[in-house]
């Protein structure tokens, strides 16, 4: 990690991750970067996590609000996902996903660099698939 990079964040994996996952050769796009559409299923897997969770149920994907790539994600690299509810409505939860990348560059100096910032929307829902209310547990 270098000081002059703010993608470079030493916060993040201070603590334990939702989610990690190592990207396949078959998740590249075409110019063999890890394609979007796979960081964004990572991100909703992680998010969906910690809103089941908070939910004591079954949630849906709703929105995903924001999503910011900040740097590539390549083959090889130790993807980890760190995921916090940040609101909770009467049927809805917000979560925040920060998705950090684990480098090892010359096979012994690993680099942590964060990617990706999302923000994604779920609704609890009942066993007939209609909204209930996530209840007012304290986070």
């Amino acid at each position: 990690m270098t000081p002059e990079d703010p993608i470079s964040d030493p916060a993040g994996p201070t603590r334990l991750p939702v989610l990690r996952v190592v990207p396949m050769p078959a998740d590249t796009n075409v110019a063999g970067d890890i394609f979007g559409g796979w960081i964004l299923s990572q991100i909703d897997i992680a998010g969906s996590v910690v809103a089941h969770r908070r939910a004591r149920g079954r949630v849906i994907t709703v929105a995903v609000n924001a999503v910011q790539f900040h740097k590539p994600v390549f083959v090889g690299d130790l993807v980890s996902l760190y995921a916090d509810v940040v609101r909770v409505g009467t049927t809805s939860l917000t979560v925040d996903v920060t998705v950090y990348v684990e480098r090892f560059r010359d096979g012994t100096h690993a680099e942590c660099v964060r990617v990706t910032e999302a923000t994604l929307t779920y609704v609890a829902i009942g066993p007939d698939r209609k909204p209930r209310p996530v209840g007012t547990l304290d986070l």
